[in-house]
């Protein structure tokens, strides 16, 4: 099974996930999503594969998603999608995507269905 995980190494959620996955013997490729941005379609194509709008995959807090306005309803996915290739802290963490699909793991046992 290919494991992959967008981890921020400082989030403990991120960092639970990661043992999670070790945890049931799968060593995951770790894009540190900060250092190594996925880009513009490698985001959409993980929007998609979680099946969750876009607005369920920015992240709020220590971001600058307020100062961006980005809780305004006139922004589209594809503009949405715009900031988070600009600002990457504004993807939500950790993503994993397997062979069974793609999961913002929050809350972290979210995982477990993927493996």
């Amino acid at each position: 099974m290919t494991v992959t995980i967008y981890h921020n190494p400082k989030c403990s959620t991120s960092r639970t996930v990661l043992e999670m996955i070790r945890e049931q013997g799968v060593e995951p490729e770790v894009v540190e999503y900060l250092k190594t941005p996925p880009g513009r379609d490698k985001i959409a194509d993980i929007v998609k594969a979680t099946g969750e709008p876009v607005r369920a995959i920015l992240r709020e807090r220590g971001t600058p998603y307020g100062e961006l306005g980005l809780d305004d309803p006139k922004w589209s996915d594809d503009q949405l999608i715009d900031f988070m290739v600009e600002h990457p802290i504004l993807m939500n963490r950790p993503i994993v995507v397997t062979d069974k699909g793609a999961a913002l793991c929050r809350p972290k046992e979210k995982v477990l269905e993927l493996l």
